[in-house]
């Protein structure tokens, strides 16, 4: 392993060389990185939201291999996504990227556009991720900051604070920014957070929006997810037959039904429910 930026201010160049260095030994090849396609990585980048890389691995072949092209996610019915989108959970960013390429399809002959405000209107694209895209698949110098990027900056420049706000570094991201060549850049700085998130204490514990994510087990995430696998599985099931399969009772399942109805994910007959 190649020696790090050590956390002392530096200027916007030697921190550049410093992070190219340790780059060029310590790359991950990774698939969304061998492709140019907007939508491959518009794909990945959903995927990425609140999900480890490992576990996007796994996943992403098989999804692209599915759903090769916003118009195979258009058409694809909700039950057929959210099979192949299993193990990833979060699964309104599933039915937030099909929403999204059906307005691709509909409202931009099946092009992305690389305009940050387009993608911004567009569900489930926030400010980071509309930066990421227009990084890597456009070669837009956009300002890009999400958990990895944070936690190089703060390790590297605010080694000697306890709470640090975003608004701090943003500044430096575009002061330290490639702006000839963003997307190795930014991968350059995701591969040292990573690095930094394996060896270090944390340093995002020091980010002023740092939150610890609440326990999975027992909670309305575990009981969505596990309610949505189900009907993947069994197609239109009772209410009952739902709260056997879940081992819940009606009180646990039915506030539960009601917000995946009002989201888009199923659909309530009287009894009955199935994925829309």
């Amino acid at each position: 392993m190649i020696e790090t930026p050590e956390p002392i201010r530096l200027y916007p160049s030697e921190f550049r060389d410093r992070i190219y260095h340790f780059y060029q030994a310590n790359r991950r090849d990774l698939p969304w990185r061998e492709t140019r396609e907007p939508y491959r990585i518009l794909v990945s980048e959903f995927m990425l939201q609140q999900t480890q890389v490992a576990r996007v691995l796994e996943k992403y072949d098989g999804f692209i291999t599915r759903f090769p092209d916003f118009a195979a996610l258009h058409a694809a019915p909700v039950e057929d996504l959210l099979r192949e989108w299993q193990g990833l959970g979060y699964n309104r960013r599933a039915l937030a990227l099909k929403r999204t390429a059906s307005l691709i399809m509909t409202g931009w002959s099946g092009v992305l556009p690389d305009d940050e405000e387009a993608l911004l209107s567009f569900p489930g694209i926030g400010k980071a991720t509309a930066a990421a895209i227009r990084a890597f698949a456009f070669e837009k110098p956009s300002v890009l900051l999400e958990t990895n990027i944070r936690r190089v900056f703060i390790h590297c420049f605010f080694h000697d604070r306890t709470v640090v706000k975003d608004e701090e570094i943003l500044p430096l991201v575009e002061e330290t920014l490639d702006r000839e060549n963003p997307r190795d850049w930014y991968y350059a700085l995701m591969d040292y957070g990573a690095y930094l998130g394996r060896t270090k204490e944390n340093p995002n514990r020091r980010s002023r929006h740092y939150k610890k994510q609440s326990p999975f087990e027992g909670s309305v995430r575990q009981v969505r997810g596990k309610i949505l696998s189900i009907l993947v599985k069994h197609g239109t099931l009772t209410i009952e037959e739902l709260c056997r399969e879940t081992g819940l009772s009606q009180d646990q399942v039915n506030p539960v039904l009601s917000v995946l109805a009002k989201e888009g994910f199923i659909a309530l007959d009287r009894d009955m429910v199935k994925i829309t």
